[in-house]
Parts: C-alpha cells; sequence; structure tokens
C-alpha cells in the first residue's frame, strides 16, 4: 500500500516570507509600504520587485501575465500566452465570442490547472473597435470568486489592477 501524499501551502502560514514577484513590475505589493516592500524579499533587504506573499495573490499574477502574453512572445516557449490581441482585428461575429472564450479556457488550463474560469464575458465594442473581457475566476476549489477585467484596443491590452 501506498504511502498517502499530503500537500499544503507552507508559505502562506509566514506573512513576511514572499511566495513571488507580482505584475506589474512598477509597484508595492498591496497593503505594504516601499519600505517594508523594498525590506523583505531576501536575507540583506536588497528587493526591488513588489512581491506577493500568499499563493492565491501569485496566482493571480500569473494569471495577469498569461493574459498579457501574445503567443510566441515568451523566448523558448511560443506557445505561453494567449491570442486575444490578435482577435481584435477579426470580423466581429458570434464565432469570435466563442473563439476567445475557447481560447482562453484552453491557454488557462494547459499553463494555470489550478485557476478554475467560472465565468467568460466578451462584450464586442464594433464602433470604437475595440473588446472588452471579464474572467470571473477562483483560485483552487476553495478560493475566492475574483474578476479580472482587459480592455482590448490598438493601444494594446489592459487589464484592471484591483485583484
Amino acid at each position: 500500500m501506498a504511502q498517502q501524499e499530503y500537500r499544503y501551502h507552507p508559505l502562506d502560514f509566514e506573512p513576511d516570507v514572499a511566495v513571488g514577484v507580482l505584475l506589474p513590475f512598477n509597484g508595492n505589493a498591496p497593503g505594504r509600504t516601499f519600505n517594508q516592500n523594498y525590506a523583505s524579499g531576501s536575507q540583506g533587504g536588497a528587493s526591488v520587485f513588489a512581491q506577493s506573499y500568499s499563493t492565491e495573490e501569485q496566482a493571480v499574477s500569473n494569471l495577469k501575465n498569461l493574459l498579457l502574453t501574445r503567443k510566441g512572445e515568451r523566448f523558448m516557449q511560443p506557445d505561453f500566452g494567449t491570442q486575444i490581441v490578435d482577435s481584435l482585428f477579426e470580423q466581429s461575429t458570434v464565432d469570435l465570442e466563442r473563439s476567445i472564450e475557447d481560447g482562453l479556457n484552453e491557454d488557462i488550463a494547459t499553463w494555470l490547472p489550478y485557476i478554475i474560469l467560472d465565468n467568460i464575458i466578451v462584450d464586442r465594442r464594433i464602433d470604437q473597435h475595440a473588446l472588452d473581457i471579464s474572467l470571473h475566476f477562483r483560485v483552487t476549489e476553495n478560493g475566492a470568486n475574483q474578476v479580472i477585467k482587459l480592455l482590448i484596443d490598438e493601444n494594446g491590452v489592459q487589464t484592471n489592477t484591483n485583484y
């Protein structure tokens, strides 16, 4: 009989131990001052980037990274990312919405299987040549419901910073 495997997130029990790096790179971790953020990442206090202090916060940052990366953009991993920017200039039909939803479901399931998508809402702004996408998701089965909103237009992809 094989020994049963138990998993838990031990880093979540230590609030001053960073789990990862947050995106974008130009801000402090939520709820932490510049001095707290700068001094907490390493033994010598030489952190430059905002860091996450829970596995859920890092998972949301990973999702944001996936959504903002175009397929083929990442060196040595050409399949990482999404094709939502490329869909902006496709014919605006109901099939486009379905294609975006299917693509996002597939990409998130491949790269971030611990994120559970509850709903994807695609709003086509035909007169403004833009797409609004809302992703309603959870991190693991017990995670809180969260939303990331994307605005895709000729200037690129913009996302809400509150997650």
